[in-house]
């Protein structure tokens, strides 16, 4: 067998399909065990996003245990310090807008929190036009857990003077238009611990004026990876297919040969 092989040049050829058909199988294999964890992934999200609201130290119990607490729906008790609002640009398709963060100081010397209390188009990013949400004293807010996130590849740089946000910056949002302090300042102002996660204003209760409007997390984790699946198993067959035409007609040349050899 192996001589017909090399006459009919199947050997090369054959090594390549056996080194790259274990890989394409390989990958058809991760894709599904991709699938299982999206699917696992987005089950346990929908099971917090829709869960009864916890308590603030609950979740902050479960961020020191695990660090698993993003999209927890979470309730907290404070009041918000409107000295310390920052506006993250987040553009509709109807108008330009801002998404609203604001410090709220909870009850019971618990860390301050930053709470995204929802959106505003441009026209109403200037508090001072929003002046009936500027809720004062004691409120209960209940929203979406979100961890801190690293800056995107192409983000502009935040404008701490301009008070102008690209991407939620946590721990810039701290500092006031000045940016971050001095390294002795920067100690000094630490000393007062932040929360490591922001929350997501639920959509209801509205707040007085109807601005900002909260519930502006978007969920979006798409699951082609059956798709992706069927994609690498088929690359697999159609492999396989294509060397089992090519050898055949390869060896049937060389029968030919033999037998044109033989009448000659």
């Amino acid at each position: 067998m192996f001589a017909r092989w090399r006459a009919a040049g199947l050997i090369v050829p054959g090594l390549l399909t056996l080194v790259m058909l274990p890989i394409l199988i390989g990958l058809g294999n991760w894709q599904w065990h991709r699938k299982a964890w999206k699917e696992a992934l987005i089950s346990r999200i929908e099971t917090r996003r829709t869960a009864d609201p916890i308590s603030y130290p609950a979740v902050l119990a479960e961020y020191v245990k695990t660090g698993d607490v993003e999209y927890m729906h979470m309730r907290v008790t404070g009041t918000f310090d409107y000295s310390r609002e920052r506006h993250l640009y987040d553009p509709k398709t109807s108008s330009q807008g801002w998404d609203v963060y604001t410090l709220l100081v909870p009850e019971g010397g618990l860390p301050p929190i930053f709470v995204n209390r929802g959106w505003v188009p441009d026209t109403l990013k200037d508090p001072s036009k929003r002046a009936e949400g500027q809720v004062t004293g004691p409120v209960t807010v209940t929203g979406l857990v979100r961890l801190a996130q690293a800056k995107p590849w192409f983000a502009p740089d935040n404008d701490y003077a301009g008070n102008r946000w690209y991407w939620p910056d946590l721990a810039g949002m701290q500092w006031g238009p000045e940016g971050p302090p001095s390294p002795l300042q920067f100690n000094a102002e630490k000393s007062r611990a932040f929360a490591p996660f922001s929350l997501d204003a639920d959509a209801r209760p509205e707040n007085p004026g109807g601005w900002p409007k909260g519930g502006t997390t978007e969920i979006n984790l798409p699951n082609n990876h059956l798709q992706y699946v069927v994609t690498w198993y088929g690359f697999a067959l159609t492999l396989v297919v294509i060397f089992a035409v090519f050898a055949r007609q390869r060896l049937a040349a060389v029968e030919d040969s033999k037998a044109q050899s033989k009448e000659e």
